[in-house]
């Protein structure tokens, strides 16, 4: 009888070790799939006055995966690109009007146009900011903005964030200033369990 109930205690423990880990993929296709559905917490949007704002989070094994860009790799090779890119963390932040780019939106003038292009290539420290819970800003580390001239649905950059700092919050908001759309303050919120507990992909 006692051999039997801590059988069953031995299993529910198991059960709920499994159910705790973090979710594995088979490739980033997949991984993809499960942060684009916003139910999972890694992407959240907003339209505000006509402009679409997405913000997702990126893991650390997608951004393995996308440097391997489909090649074949060791354990090796895996290990020291996850080291790499571990240190810190990394979020996409999209914004459109009109299903377009935003200078295709606000540029109404070459100087208009010079002065947006300025804007999203060295100023949005000034228009980003991210806070712990206890509204302690945590520093935008670096951003990437890459030029798509139009050729692109939105306008995308890449933001990066110490890591420890947002290990050691329970709760992040991220607030973006008013680009000049009229669409005021906007804001997200995220749980940093998300992002210490984030998925990975199973490397062939």
């Amino acid at each position: 009888m006692q051999s039997n109930f801590l059988t069953i205690i031995y299993s529910s423990f198991i059960f709920i070790c499994v159910g705790c880990r973090p979710m594995s993929f088979q490739d980033e296709t997949d991984l993809l799939t499960y942060l684009k559905n916003e139910e999972n917490g890694y992407l959240q949007s907003k339209q505000i006055n006509g402009v679409q704002y997405q913000l997702m989070y990126k893991p650390t094994d997608l951004l393995v995966s996308q440097e391997l860009n489909g090649k074949k790799a060791n354990q090796a090779t895996i290990d020291s690109l996850r080291s790499k890119y571990d240190r810190y963390r990394y979020y996409n932040l999209s914004m459109s009007k009109n299903n377009k780019e935003l200078l295709t939106n606000v540029a109404r003038d070459r100087q208009q146009f010079g002065s947006m292009v300025n804007t999203l290539s060295f100023g949005m420290e000034q228009y980003i900011h991210l806070f712990t819970e206890k509204r302690d800003t945590i520093a935008l580390l670096d951003y990437v903005y890459p030029r798509m001239y139009g050729m692109s649905k939105s306008t995308s950059m890449l933001l990066v964030y110490p890591k420890e700092e947002l290990a050691n919050s329970e709760q992040i908001n991220f607030s973006i200033a008013d680009l000049g759309f009229g669409t005021g303050e906007v804001s997200f919120n995220q749980s940093t369990e998300l992002i210490i507990d984030q998925p990975s992909i199973h490397f062939q």
